[in-house]
């Protein structure tokens, strides 16, 4: 007898195979074949709703927020079941001298602090590039010495001993954006002989992303890494329709041997820090240098000068939203633009820009509205690309004006992209969600229905499952969802969040 079976839904394999109409039975935290005249302890009907393995999202920040939000609401909610953490170059560990405050200094204690908190869906992490930087280097603008590479690299194998899937390099952020070519080589190098994942935030996504994207494969073939591009876009109107000479790249080297893929989330606007737009020299040393060089009013419009050369192109100031920032001056603004605070305070958009970094400690996140709606469809259309949602685990009592991707990512993919504008068919949207980026990650045993796969399943209805969030109004769970199982107990069930928590951090294992 079945502990549970799933009864008469459309089953939707992730494979990319045809839906089906069947039944799925469940045995403790797996999937079983479920023979005729099968009974189980429960059964729940499923007539008229798709079966499909839980999501994985591959590009997720969480690792930041499940400490305050261990249910993962806004994931489970949108059927997702597994994150992948650690993105962009930035993860909570290994940071010297940690308190558990947020930071801890290994991978195993942040996932015994993780799992202490009985998350509600299952992480995958992986350690940012940064982080590693950082601990050997800290925020400093320069090459490594090569004791401080070969440490970095060491403290990249303890992690990997310990359990993660992979590393990440945000080449954008201080302090990713100061490490050379032969740095990243080096750290994907270790990667590869971990058997691990790199994953990438390239150098830019505007104006150099083609030279970009290079750089990026170019890594693979020296190092021999599996190479995943993070969040594949062109920022900027003189660049969008760069999209498709990137995709042209990326299989070319496909058919050269690299193993590299890439991810996309369903929006035309990203969300980062504000101090990303200012030139690499104002950031060395980190965000309290970085606020004492904006006090000067020399270099203050030294760095006003160099913002505004990107204003028009990739910062947009009416398409540029204050996000989040701490308490001061210009905590009013929030889900204002930049066009807005500029003109109501009698400022150009690059002098608003230091204003605000220099008022609230460097630590502002923007919405950006800067692309092109055509080039998403391309990536997502692409048999290489993942839907991800690049946000972070959230409920809706949190405050600030996120980007609505936190909430409706997955959810968005199937209502808009699948059954509104037909982008992708269904089959191949749930791959995209699913197996995808297991394989990719590295999850064997996830992302596929089949036997003997860990039953995380999502049941949802194809005509309601919809996002809910927009930008006016991000903070909105999806609908739609019917039941969530995570290791075949219910996190979701009849619509409802369960209160019982059933996700663990999981360990990366070479085979």
């Amino acid at each position: 007898m079945l502990d549970l079976l799933l009864r008469g839904g459309t089953v939707v394999d992730g494979t990319g195979a045809a839906p089906v109409l069947a039944d799925l039975g469940i045995d403790g935290d797996r999937i079983v074949p479920v023979g005729a005249g099968e009974t189980a302890r429960e059964v729940v009907d499923c007539a008229g709703m798709v079966l499909a393995p839980g999501f994985v999202d591959l590009h997720s920040h969480a690792d930041f927020t499940i400490r305050w939000f261990p249910a993962a609401q806004s994931c489970l909610r949108q059927g997702v079941t597994t994150i992948v953490t650690g993105n962009c170059g930035t993860s909570p560990f290994p940071v010297v001298a940690s308190d558990g405050g947020g930071q801890w200094p290994s991978f195993a204690a942040f996932a015994d602090a993780v799992d202490g908190n009985r998350p509600g869906v299952n992480v995958a992490a992986m350690v940012g590039h940064a982080a590693l930087r950082s601990s050997v280097a800290g925020s400093a603008r320069r090459a490594l010495t090569e004791a401080e590479l070969v440490r970095m690299c060491d403290l990249l194998r303890e992690c990997a001993a310990a359990g993660v899937f992979g590393v990440s390099s945000g080449l954008i952020y201080a302090p990713g954006s100061f490490a050379s070519a032969d740095e990243i080589v080096a750290v994907a190098t270790a990667a590869a002989e971990a058997g691990l994942l790199y994953t990438t935030h390239m150098r830019d996504e505007g104006d150099r992303l083609l030279e970009a994207v290079d750089e990026a494969l170019d890594t693979a073939r020296r190092s021999g890494v599996r190479l995943q591009i993070s969040h594949l876009k062109a920022m900027g109107p003189a660049n969008h329709g760069k999209v498709r000479e990137a995709l042209r790249r990326i299989h070319s080297a496909r058919g050269d041997g690299i193993d590299v893929a890439c991810d996309v989330y369903p929006y035309t606007a990203s969300s980062t820090k504000l101090s990303s737009r200012l030139p690499d020299w104002a950031l060395d040393g980190g965000p309290a240098a970085l606020v004492d060089r904006l006090r000067d009013p020399a270099t203050a419009a030294r760095i006003e000068a160099e913002v505004a050369a990107r204003v028009g192109r990739t910062l947009l100031p009416a398409g540029t939203v204050i996000a989040a920032l701490p308490a001061g001056p210009f905590s009013r603004w929030v889900g204002a633009s930049l066009a807005d605070v500029a003109a109501a305070e009698g400022r150009t958009p690059e002098q608003t820009v230091c204003d605000l970094l220099r008022e609230h400690d460097a630590d502002v996140w923007i919405v950006n509205h800067a692309m092109a709606a055509d080039d998403v469809d391309t990536v997502v259309r692409d048999e290489l690309s993942a839907i991800a949602s690049d946000g972070w685990v959230l409920d809706t009592s949190g405050g600030g004006h996120p980007h609505p991707r936190n909430f409706g990512t997955f959810a968005r993919a199937v209502a808009e992209y699948q059954r509104t504008r037909h982008v992708v068919g269904l089959a191949e949207v749930v791959r995209k969600m699913t197996s995808l980026p297991a394989s990719r990650i590295g999850l064997t045993d996830r992302g596929v229905l089949g036997p003997g796969r860990v039953a995380d399943i999502t049941v949802f209805d194809p005509q309601t499952f919809a996002d809910t969030a927009t930008y006016a109004r991000p903070l909105s769970y999806a609908t739609g969802v019917v039941h969530v199982l995570v290791g075949g107990r219910f996190a979701v069930r009849d619509g409802e969040l369960s209160a019982d928590r059933h996700g663990t951090v999981l360990r990366h294992t070479v085979s």
